[in-house]
């Protein structure tokens, strides 16, 4: 199969997992593929696929540069990218984290990228909150007493009360 046509083949699979995965997905260009992906910390992750000539690539946001603790955070997301599957933690130059991934256009199944979908997603979504709390920790405290004195609401906070009042550590910390 020529180059042209791998590349067709991968796209229309592409589009067509996203279909039946019922994603919420925009395409762009005939090649590229924005998919949100639904999260519970993180309420959603955009994820970017782009359908090269020789490759399928992912690009997903994670969280922005955190504002302290960047050697705790990026030794975190490094001993994290020995357990990843397919993807892997990266910085951009400005210090963002996303998840990156290559795949070989033959390669590429549904199977497989509904695999990396689920890793992205579980790796997004599933580590957002330890992210904010290595690195954004005097922020959420800020938060939460702003919140407190002008009385609003603390239900997007609540996993990180323990920041906030020692006292309200979970148990086995």
């Amino acid at each position: 199969m020529g180059d042209t046509e791998e590349r067709e083949r991968v796209a229309q699979l592409v589009e067509d997992t996203l279909k039946d995965a019922e994603l919420a997905w925009e395409r762009p260009d005939p090649y590229s593929f924005v998919v949100t992906l639904p999260g519970t910390r993180k309420l959603s992750t955009t994820c970017s696929l782009v359908v090269g000539g020789h490759t399928l690539s992912l690009n997903a946001f994670v969280v922005r540069r955190p504002d302290e603790n960047h050697e705790a955070v990026y030794r975190w997301l490094l001993e994290r990218n020995t357990r990843l599957y397919g993807v892997s933690y990266a910085i951009d130059r400005l210090g963002d984290v996303f998840l990156v991934g290559k795949l070989a256009l033959a390669a590429v199944t549904a199977e497989e990228l509904d695999r990396l979908l689920g890793t992205v997603l579980e790796n997004a979504d599933g580590s957002f909150n330890t992210l904010l709390e290595l690195g954004f920790a005097t922020s959420i405290r800020k938060e939460w007493d702003w919140r407190v004195k002008r009385g609003e609401s603390l239900r997007n906070l609540e996993a990180f009360a323990h920041l906030a009042d020692p006292s309200r550590r979970p148990s086995g910390e």
